[in-house]
C-alpha cells in the first residue's frame, strides 16, 4: 500500500485528536454518566475552568501512546518486531512507581504488574498473559489507550496495524483486551485511505473472532443504532448489557470500547458530537475520547476540528509531554511526535525519511502548527507555515518551553521526569523575515531564559538582526554560560511593533555546561536530572548529589538524545557500590555506555536492552570513601576513558553502537557521590 500523500498532516491531525481527546476527558475520568449530567451537563468542550486546572496536563494516556512506540525505531523500523523487543523498550523507557503509567500495584494496575512481569525475567507476551496474570487484570483498557501510534505507522494497511497492535498489545494484556486494541488499530490504519464508518468497522472486525466480546458487542451495538436514534438510550443499553461488574477490575475493556464504537456511530462523524457523546457517558473519559478524537483526526484530516464552532486547537497549541528515561524527549509537541510517526511509517514502506526545513526542531510546516510557541506584547498565528509574530512594541517575545517542571501542572495526577532540551554551549539558528508593510526596519534577536534562584528568569541574548521592510536573514548564536541553571525558553525578541515571520527555530552541537552548579542559582536545577534510583538528596555531607541504590542498577540522567560526540567528567566518591560511576549516550535504562569503578577495578560497559558488556576492564586500587574524577568521550564509534587523569581505555564498538544519547551517573547496588559533573565538546 503506497503512502498516501497527505500522510503528514493526516498523522498530525490525529496526534492533535488524540490529544484534544484525552485533555477533553482528562478532569472528569472514571465519572459515571448520572455525575456528569449532575454536575458537567453535556460535555461540548473543555470544562478545566470548572475544576480550576490546566488544560494541558501529564496522562498515561498519551505518554504510554508515544514512548512505547519507541520500540519500532529502537528495533530498526523492522515490520518483524516482536512483543518480547517491545517489551525491553518497556523496561528501558520505565522508570518504576515514576514515569508513565498508574503504579497500582500487582493485580491492580495491569500495566504495574506486566512490568513487575517484565522486571522479573518473563518475557513478553507472557508478561501480560491470562495465564500468568488471570483473566480479569489481562482484559483491562490499557491495550487499547496506547494503541494509536501502532496504526499512524501503517496508513491503509490495517493487516499491519492489527498485528502491530497485537504485539504491542500482549506485553501487557490478552484476550479481549487485545481483540478491542486491533479493532481500534485497524480501523485508524483504515482511515488513512476510508471514510465510511460501517466499512472502518467491517475491515477491523476481519481481525478478531467472531465470537468474542468485542465483536458480538459491535454487532449488537450496530443493530440499535439502526433502530434506536437516541445515543442517551445506547447509552443506557450498553451499561445494562455490558457493565463493569459483568467483567470485573477497575476499567474492563469491554464497556468502554463499547463506547468507543457507541460514539462513533452516533456522532456521524462530527468531533465535537463524538467527544461530547463519549465523554458525557462517563467512565474511562480520557482513555475513549483519545482514542476516538484519534481516529476522526485521521479519517477526516485538519479540518475536523474547524467544523463546529469550539477552539479545539488554541488552549492545547500542540503541547504535550511524555515523561521517560529517555530525559530530554519529555517536552515535545504534536508536529515533533507526528514527525517521529511519519519517519517510522515511510520506514516500514521503504522511503526515506523527511525533515522539514533542513531538520529544524521548530519548523511550522504543519497547517496551523504553533508547536508550543507563547507570545508576550504580541499576537502569534502560523500563516504560510511559519510563525507570525505581530510585535506589539519593544520586548515583544515568541517564545517556547524547553524544560517544564512539576509546578507548571496542577496538583496530583502523573508526575513530570523532563530535562532541558536546550543547554548552554549549543548554537541556536533561527529564520526571520520582516512583513513589507512594515513602517521601518526591525530588529530581532535570539533570547533564553533559565531558572535562576528564588525561580527568577536569568535571561540572556544574542546580537540584533536588522531586518528592512520584506527583508529576510538568519540569525545565529551559541548560547552562554548559565552558571548551571536550566535553560526553561528560548525564542525571539522584536524591538518594536511591526510584523515578522520565524520561518525556523532550531539548536544543534555538543552542549558546554556544567549540570551542577558551582555558585547560587536556586534549586530548580535539581528537577533537570531524571531520577532513576531508589533514593536522591542534594547537598548531604559534602557532595551536591547523593544516590543509594538497593537492588540492581539505578541512573540519574540529564541531557537529550540528540546529542552525539561529546566529553562527560564527573567527581565521584563511592561507598559500599558493586558499581559506581558515569554514563554517555543515555538513552533509558537499559541502553547506555558507562565507566564504572567495581571494587579493585575500573570498567568500560555497554548496557544494551537485557545484555551488559565488558567492553574493557583494568586492575584500579582504589579505597571506599575516596573521591576520583572520571572522563569519558564519545566520538562515532570511539570510546576513550581517563580516571584522574590518566588514559584507562581506548576502545570501539561496532556491534550495534549506541550513537547519541544523555548522560548520567551510574550506581549498581550502593551508595555515589557527586560534586561536579561537566558535559564539553570534544578537544575541549
Amino acid at each position: 500500500m503506497p503512502i498516501p500523500s497527505d500522510y503528514e498532516e493526516r498523522v498530525y491531525a490525529g496526534v492533535l485528536g488524540k490529544i484534544i481527546g484525552v485533555y477533553v476527558g482528562k478532569p472528569f475520568e472514571g465519572w459515571t454518566y448520572d455525575r456528569i449530567m449532575a454536575e458537567l451537563g453535556e460535555i461540548r468542550g473543555y470544562v478545566h475552568a470548572r475544576f480550576n486546572r490546566p488544560v494541558v496536563e501529564l496522562d498515561d494516556d498519551i505518554a504510554g501512546t508515544f514512548a512505547f512506540l519507541r520500540a519500532l525505531a529502537d528495533g530498526g523500523n523492522s515490520r518483524d518486531l516482536t512483543a518480547r523487543q517491545i517489551g525491553l523498550t518497556w523496561l528501558n523507557t520505565l522508570i518504576e512507581e515514576r514515569t508513565v503509567l498508574w503504579w497500582g500495584g500487582l493485580g491492580a494496575s495491569t500495566e504495574h504488574t506486566a512490568y513487575l512481569r517484565l522486571k522479573a525475567g518473563i518475557p513478553a507476551p507472557e508478561s501480560g498473559s491470562i495465564e500468568v496474570n488471570g483473566p480479569v487484570i489481562a482484559q483491562q483498557i490499557g491495550a487499547q489507550i496506547f494503541i494509536d501510534g501502532w496504526a499512524m505507522v501503517a496508513p491503509g494497511d490495517p493487516e499491519l496495524a492489527a498485528e502491530l497492535a497485537r504485539k504491542a498489545a500482549s506485553v501487557s494484556h490478552d484476550g479481549e483486551a487485545v481483540y478491542g486494541a486491533q479493532v481500534v488499530a485497524a480501523m485508524e490504519a483504515q482511515a488513512f485511505v476510508e471514510s465510511d464508518v460501517d466499512k472502518l468497522i467491517d475491515c477491523a472486525l476481519g481481525f478478531i473472532p467472531k465470537d468474542s466480546h468485542i465483536a458480538r458487542m459491535i454487532g449488537e451495538l450496530r443493530e440499535l443504532y439502526a433502530k434506536q436514534p437516541d445515543w442517551r438510550e445506547a447509552r443506557r443499553w450498553l451499561a445494562t448489557e455490558y457493565p463493569y461488574d459483568r467483567f470485573g477490575g477497575g476499567c474492563p475493556m469491554v464497556p468502554n470500547h463499547g463506547l468507543i464504537i457507541l460514539a462513533l456511530l452516533y456522532g456521524k462523524s462530527s468531533f465535537a458530537e463524538s467527544l461530547m457523546i463519549v465523554n458525557t457517558s462517563g467512565w474511562d473519559t480520557d482513555c475513549n475520547s483519545g482514542n476516538l478524537g484519534c481516529l476522526l483526526g485521521i479519517k477526516d484530516g485538519l479540518a475536523t476540528f474547524d467544523a463546529d464552532g469550539i477552539d479545539w486547537r488554541g488552549p492545547v497549541a500542540d503541547r504535550l509531554y511524555v515523561p521517560t528515561a529517555d530525559a530530554g524527549a519529555g517536552v515535545t509537541d504534536a508536529a515533533i511526535e507526528a514527525y517521529k510517526i511519519v519517519n517510522m511509517g515511510r520506514a516500514l514502506a521503504g522511503l526515506e525519511p523527511v525533515a522539514p526545513k533542513g531538520g529544524a526542531r521548530f519548523h511550522f510546516e504543519l497547517p496551523g502548527s504553533v508547536q508550543g510557541f507563547e507570545a508576550e506584547r504580541a499576537e502569534i498565528a502560523n500563516v504560510g507555515r511559519s510563525l507570525e509574530v505581530r510585535a506589539e512594541g519593544k520586548g515583544a517575545r515568541a517564545f517556547t518551553r524547553t524544560w517544564a517542571r512539576a509546578k507548571d501542572f496542577g496538583p496530583g495526577g502523573y508526575r513530570l521526569a523532563a530535562s532541558p532540551t536546550l543547554y548552554a554551549g549549543q548554537t541556536v539558528r533561527a529564520g526571520l523575515s520582516a512583513s513589507a508593510d512594515n513602517a521601518t526596519q526591525v530588529a530581532c534577536r535570539l533570547y533564553v531564559e533559565a531558572v535562576g534562584a528564588d525561580d527568577a528568569p536569568v535571561t540572556a541574548i544574542g546580537d540584533d538582526l536588522l531586518l528592512a521592510p520584506g527583508a529576510s536573514g538568519t540569525a545565529s548564536w551559541r548560547v552562554p554560560d548559565t552558571k548551571g541553571a536550566s535553560l526553561g525558553h528560548v525564542g525571539v525578541e522584536v524591538s518594536q511593533t511591526g510584523v515578522v515571520h520565524l520561518d525556523y527555530l532550531t539548536w544543534d552541537g555538543p552542549p558546554e555546561t556544567r549540570l551542577i552548579p558551582t555558585e547560587d542559582v536556586g534549586t530548580a536545577w535539581q528537577e533537570a536530572w531524571v531520577n532513576g534510583v531508589d533514593m536522591l538528596s542534594f547537598g548531604r555531607k559534602g557532595q551536591a548529589v547523593g544516590l543509594r541504590q538497593n537492588r540492581g542498577t539505578g541512573l540519574l540522567i540529564q541531557g537529550t538524545r540528540e546529542w552525539t560526540d561529546y566529553r562527560v567528567t564527573a567527581k565521584v566518591k563511592t561507598d559500599l557500590a558493586a558499581a559506581a560511576g558515569i554514563a554517555a549516550r543515555v538513552q533509558g535504562m537499559r541502553r547506555y555506555y558507562a565507566l564504572v569503578l567495581c571494587p579493585g577495578a575500573v570498567r568500560l560497559l555497554k548496557a544494551f536492552d537485557d545484555e551488559m558488556d565488558v567492553l574493557a576492564e583494568a586492575p584500579l586500587a582504589w579505597e571506599f570513601g575516596s573521591t576520583h574524577e572520571l572522563a569519558l568521550e564519545v566520538a562515532g564509534t570511539h570510546l576513550r576513558a581517563r580516571v584522574d587523569g590518566r588514559e584507562t581505555f581506548d576502545a570501539t564498538d561496532d556491534r550495534d553502537p549506541l550513537t547519541s544519547g544523555a548522560v548520567a551517573l551510574v550506581v549498581e547496588k550502593g551508595q555515589l557521590g557527586c560534586s561536579a559533573v561537566c558535559v564539553t565538546p570534544l578537544g575541549e
